[in-house]
C-alpha cells in the first residue's frame, strides 16, 4: 500500500525538485558571473535548503546530532569522512557545514546535463573524476587537496567508493584518504554517520520510499597533525562511521 501511495506522490515530488533545480541554475550563474564566488555560494547553500524542504513532500524529515561543535571552526580545513547511502546525503550536508564551505569529490558524469548540480560541481571549488581512469582522480584529488589546505574549505569524501543502496555499510577504501591526508595535512577529520538516506530509493528512483528520518551524527573530530599512524587512523574512521550506522 506505502509503495502504491508512493507513485503519485514521487511524481509530485519530482516536478518540485526539477523546478528547483531549473529555477536556481540562472541564478548561480548571474551570482557567479557578476558578483563572484562569496555570492554563488549563498545560493548554492539555499539551494540545498530548497532540496530538502521539497523532500518533505515525502515525509522525509533531517536530524543532526553534533555534540562537537565547539571543537569545529571555520580556521581550518575539514575532512568530512561518511559513508554513503544516497545522493539525498549531499544536501544536509552542505546546509548544516554550510559554514565550512563544503566541497566533493565527485564522478566526472556528475558535471554535465543536471541544471544547478553540474554547474556547481564545476565552478563551486569541487572537483570531478574519473574512476576508470585511476592516475587522473588520483592527481585530481591531490590538486583538490591543495585547494581546500589553502583556502580552508571542507572536503568531503565516502570512502566506500560507492552508495550502499540497503543501508549495509561497505568497506574504506584507502587511496583516497591518503591523498587527502598528504595535501592537507592541517585538516581536522570529522567522521560522520549516515542512517536512513537509503530508504528513500528503497524501490529505486521511482517510486521513492515515504516517511524517511535521515540521521547524521557527527563523532569526535581529530586533528591530523597529532596522528602518527596515518593508515591505522583510517581503520578507526571507518569503525567509528560504521559502528553508529543502523
Amino acid at each position: 500500500m506505502a509503495k502504491l501511495l508512493s507513485y503519485p506522490i514521487s511524481a509530485i515530488y519530482y516536478l518540485v525538485f526539477g523546478l528547483t533545480l531549473v529555477i536556481f541554475h540562472p541564478i548561480q550563474w548571474v551570482a557567479l558571473r557578476v558578483f563572484g564566488y562569496k555570492a554563488h555560494k549563498v545560493t548554492v547553500d539555499w539551494l540545498q535548503f530548497w532540496l530538502m524542504a521539497g523532500t518533505g513532500i515525502l515525509g522525509t524529515r533531517y536530524s543532526f546530532k553534533n555534540p562537537h561543535k565547539d571543537k569545529i571552526g571555520t580556521d581550518r580545513p575539514l575532512i568530512l569522512v561518511c559513508n554513503h547511502q544516497s545522493l539525498y546525503d549531499i544536501p544536509p550536508l552542505i546546509w548544516y557545514f554550510r559554514k565550512n564551505h563544503v566541497k566533493f569529490i565527485s564522478k566526472k558524469s556528475l558535471g554535465k546535463g543536471i541544471p544547478s548540480v553540474s554547474f556547481n560541481l564545476r565552478h563551486g571549488g569541487s572537483v570531478l573524476i574519473d574512476r576508470k581512469n585511476a592516475a587522473q582522480a588520483v592527481a585530481a584529488i591531490a590538486n583538490f587537496g591543495d585547494y581546500i589546505e589553502t583556502n580552508k574549505r571542507a572536503a568531503v569524501i565516502f570512502p566506500e567508493g560507492t552508495r550502499s543502496r540497503t543501508g549495509q555499510p561497505k568497506p574504506f577504501q584507502s587511496k583516497g584518504l591518503l591523498t587527502l591526508f598528504e595535501k592537507i595535512p592541517s585538516a581536522l577529520i570529522v567522521p560522520v554517520s549516515i542512517n536512513n538516506s537509503w530508504k528513500l530509493w528503497r524501490y529505486g528512483s521511482f517510486p521513492l520510499g515515504l516517511g524517511n528520518h535521515v540521521k547524521f551524527t557527527v563523532h569526535d573530530p581529530i586533528l591530523l597533525e597529532a596522528v602518527e599512524d596515518r593508515s591505522a587512523l583510517i581503520g578507526q574512521l571507518e569503525k567509528t562511521v560504521h559502528d553508529a550506522i543502523k
